[in-house]
């Protein structure tokens, strides 16, 4: 059973991301490594998420990891944030064929025992998590012409200017981002203000 979590998790990469979706269910960011550095969109999006339900953030244990946090730590600055270290243990993910530069495991190399292990030891376990708001569903999405329609992509592209979101979020992944920065009735009356 996947532990809910109501604020997103900014990771390093795709396979740290997929790692973690196994274990929460949140909205987990990945950064694309360094790419972030030239991501306007991603940051205003990390900035706007701290500000209105904060962040954790999850790199990896290495030198590469602790420049990327400091840069969200930057970005995301006057917004919450918890640092959350994983464990420095050598060794080397499975998917590879040698080990990394400083020989450590990163977030997507460790098992679920130490992720679950350590994301409880910075008191992220799910049970702060009381509010049971409805959510915005695909079928929402269509009713609002937001996926499905002749027009919507089109009115995904308002909608993303208007949230000041990346424009390259696909319809599921706007779908995860709104259903963490908004409630429902909030969503429907934005949207439509964004649509008109």
């Amino acid at each position: 059973m996947l532990i809910k979590l109501q604020m997103p998790i900014i990771v390093e990469g795709k396979y740290d991301k997929i790692t973690l979706e196994n274990l929460v269910d949140t909205l987990i960011i990945s950064t694309d490594g360094f790419r972030i550095f030239k991501n306007k969109e991603m940051c205003d999006l990390i900035r706007t998420l701290a500000q209105t339900h904060g962040i954790i953030i999850m790199t990896d244990s290495d030198g590469a990891g602790q420049v990327i946090r400091n840069y969200v730590k930057n970005i995301a600055a006057g917004g919450k944030i918890i640092n959350v270290y994983v464990p420095q243990l050598k060794g080397k993910e499975k998917r590879k064929a040698t080990h990394s530069k400083e020989g450590y495991l990163g977030v997507e190399g460790l098992s679920k025992e130490i992720l679950l292990e350590t994301l409880s030891k910075y008191g992220i376990t799910g049970s702060e998590n009381s509010v049971n708001t409805k959510k915005i569903t695909k079928a929402d999405f269509y009713a609002l012409s937001l996926s499905g329609t002749e027009n919507s992509a089109n009115n995904r592209q308002k909608l993303m200017e208007h949230l000041n979101l990346p424009k390259n979020l696909s319809s599921s992944a706007l779908l995860d981002v709104v259903n963490t920065l908004y409630g429902y009735d909030e969503f429907v009356v934005i949207a439509e203000k964004a649509l008109n």
